[in-house]
C-alpha cells in the first residue's frame, strides 16, 4: 500500500485539491509541507495529536514536513469557530512556547540533518509594510468570495471585526513565503481552514502564474481533533507536568465505543490488517481495543516505560488490586483543613475533580463520587488529616476520574 492509499484508509483525508498530482509527490517522498500551530501555550495538547501523527507518517515515506509556529497569526483572532480575540503574546513567551513544542514534537518528528524545519510566522508577518501588502496581496482577494467561505459567515452572525477578517490574507501569506523561501509546495489543515488554505493555494498561482506547483489537503475530523483537547476537568497535555501519563492513558483508555476504531486508525502505527480485526470485536473486547489505543499513544508521547506503569496502574485501580503509585495525585495543605477537618466537597474542589463546590455538591447528591470503593452520599462527609495518612484516600468522580489524594 502506498503511503497516500494509507493516509485515505486511515481515514485521514477530506479533501484535495489535485489528486492525482498530491498522490505522486506524496508517494514518491517529493512533498515538502507544512501544518500550522498556535504557540498560546507551552505545550501541545491532544487535539494536536492528528496533525503530528500524520507529520511522523509522511516523513517516513521521505517527505519534509514544516512546523510553522503562528507567531504573527496569533497576535490577531482566528475566525474559525472561535468567538473569542487570542491573548497578546509578548514575542518571549512566543518563543519560549516555540522551544517547548520542538522539544514535544521531536518525539514524532526528526528534525535533524535538515529533514525537518520549524519557522515562525512572526519573522515575516510583522515586517510587513500595510500599504505593499494592500498592493501586492490586497488585490488578489475578492471580498464577495471571501464572505462566502464558511468560517467568516459562522462569524458574521456575532460580529466579525476587521482585523479578524485578515486572518485568511495572512495565512495565504503563510503559504506564499514558505513556498518561496522553503520551498512548501502542499499544505494540510483542518476541515475549517479550507476556506483559507484555498486562498494561499490561489496567492501562489496569481503571483508566481499558473505553472506554480502550490497544493491542498484537509484532514478529516481534525477540527474534531481540537475538541479532543479539552475534558471536564480542562487540557489533555503532552506535557508530563501537564497531564501525567497515567491520566493520558486514562483519556484514550475511555473513549467512547464507537471513536476507538477510528482512533487507532487514525493515530496510532499499528498494521491496519491488525486494526481490520478488531472491527469484529464487540463486547468487553472493545475494551481491550481501548488498551491497546491507550497504551500506544502513552508509549509514543512518553515512553514504554511510562505506557507500562500507567497500563498497571489502570488495571489495579478497576481490580482494586496491585499498587496505585502511578495514579495521578494531590496533596492538601495545611490550610486546607479546618480544626484538623475538611469536607467531601472541598477534597472535590481542591484535588480538581470538581470545578466548584455547587458542581461537587451535584456529583455526590447523584450517587457519582465514591471514596476507598464505597459510595458517599453525604454531601457533609468530612475527613480528619488521619483518614489520608499512608497512601492516602483514592476519590473517584464519576466512571473516568480518579485521584489519590493525600495531606501535609
Amino acid at each position: 500500500m502506498t503511503c497516500y492509499d494509507e493516509l485515505v484508509a486511515r481515514g485521514l483525508i477530506a479533501q484535495v485539491t489535485n489528486e492525482e498530482e498530491i498522490k505522486k509527490m506524496v508517494n514518491e517522498g517529493k512533498a515538502t509541507f507544512y501544518i500550522g500551530f498556535d504557540p498560546t501555550a507551552d505545550s501541545l495538547h491532544v487535539g494536536h495529536f492528528m496533525a503530528l501523527c500524520l507529520m511522523k507518517r509522511l516523513q517516513m515515506a521521505g517527505n519534509k514536513p514544516i512546523a510553522l509556529i503562528g507567531g504573527g497569526t496569533g497576535m490577531i483572532g482566528d475566525p474559525s469557530g472561535r468567538s473569542d480575540m487570542r491573548q497578546m503574546m509578548t514575542p518571549e513567551m512566543i518563543q519560549h512556547n516555540c522551544d517547548c513544542f520542538k522539544v514535544q514534537m521531536s518525539k514524532f518528528i526528526d528534525f535533524s540533518d535538515d529533514r525537518a524545519l520549524m519557522v515562525n510566522n512572526a519573522d515575516w508577518l510583522l515586517k510587513l509594510n500595510y500599504v505593499e501588502l494592500l498592493r501586492e496581496v490586497g488585490a488578489c482577494f475578492s471580498v464577495n468570495n471571501m464572505l462566502r467561505a464558511e468560517c467568516y459567515k459562522q462569524r458574521m452572525e456575532k460580529g466579525l471585526s476587521f482585523l479578524e477578517f485578515n486572518y485568511m490574507i495572512m495565512q495565504s501569506y503563510d503559504f506564499y513565503m514558505l513556498f518561496q523561501k522553503y520551498g512548501c509546495n502542499m499544505q494540510f489543515g483542518g476541515d475549517d481552514q479550507w476556506s483559507n488554505m484555498l486562498g494561499g493555494t490561489e496567492l501562489i498561482r496569481r503571483k508566481l502564474g499558473k505553472d506554480a506547483h502550490a497544493m491542498t489537503i484537509t484532514l478529516l475530523l481534525n477540527s474534531e481533533g481540537k475538541k479532543m483537547g479539552k475534558t471536564q476537568s480542562g487540557a489533555v497535555w503532552l506535557d508530563p507536568n501537564k497531564t501525567s501519563p497515567f491520566e493520558f492513558y486514562q483519556y484514550w483508555r475511555n473513549v467512547a465505543d464507537a471513536d476507538v476504531l477510528k482512533c487507532l486508525r487514525m493515530l496510532t502505527f499499528l498494521p491496519l490488517e491488525q486494526i481490520d480485526e478488531m472491527d469484529k470485536w464487540e463486547g468487553s473486547q472493545l475494551n481491550t481495543a481501548k488498551e491497546i489505543l491507550a497504551y500506544e499513544l502513552t508509549k509514543l508521547v512518553h515512553s514504554e516505560e511510562e505506557a507500562e506503569k500507567a497500563q498497571t496502574a489502570a488495571r489495579a485501580l478497576f481490580s482494586g488490586q496491585g499498587s496505585l503509585e502511578n495514579m495521578p495525585s494531590h496533596t492538601l495543605k495545611a490550610e486546607d483543613f479546618t480544626d484538623g477537618a475538611i469536607d467531601i466537597l472541598a477534597v472535590l474542589q481542591k484535588s480538581g475533580l470538581a470545578p466548584t463546590r455547587s458542581e461537587a455538591r451535584r456529583n455526590v447528591e447523584q450517587g457519582g463520587v465514591s471514596v476507598n470503593g464505597q459510595q458517599l452520599k453525604d454531601i457533609k462527609a468530612v475527613f480528619t488529616k488521619e483518614d489520608f495518612a499512608g497512601d492516602g484516600m483514592v476519590v473517584k468522580r464519576g466512571k473516568k476520574n480518579f485521584m489519590k489524594v493525600t495531606a501535609e
